[in-house]
């Protein structure tokens, strides 16, 4: 099963795709938020695009466990999502992914400069890469 992972900031979407069996997800692009886009119909545009099954949107839940004003607003997108398109959204813990993303990407040699709105997308695929290994682990647990 093919997903589209998706990591929504104020500025910009970080995008990434799993491959078709649904074990590995890679970054795929960013999206760059603007007052003219409509965040939602662009995403949706990707998914179809690349083959999505589903769509996996990263949930901004602080390190209590709760959810905040960011996961309120968060929500309000993935309702959006799934009222706009044909696709199942899912969501997925982001905690901490940004930071995992910038410091992987630091320790593989990049400059903040080519970090640079690359963050967005590495971010997605490590909030896909959680989702595909549980929806594994689920999977392997009730088989």
């Amino acid at each position: 099963m093919r997903a589209l992972g998706v990591d929504v900031g104020e500025r910009r979407i970080g995008l990434a795709v799993s491959d078709p069996s649904g074990l590995i997800a890679s970054p795929l692009g960013v999206l760059t938020r603007d007052e003219q886009t409509d965040a939602v119909a662009e995403v949706l545009a990707r998914a179809q695009e690349v083959g999505a099954q589903v769509i996996v949107v990263g949930m901004p839940i602080d390190l209590r466990g709760e959810a905040g004003v960011a996961a309120q607003r968060m929500g309000e997108f993935v309702e959006r999502l799934r009222a706009a398109g044909p696709l199942p959204v899912e969501i997925c813990d982001e905690r901490l992914t940004s930071a995992a993303a910038a410091r992987a990407m630091q320790e593989a040699g990049l400059t903040e400069r080519d970090r640079r709105g690359q963050i967005d997308k590495v971010a997605a695929a490590l909030i896909l890469q959680t989702w595909l290994d549980r929806r594994r682990a689920e999977a392997e647990r009730d088989a």
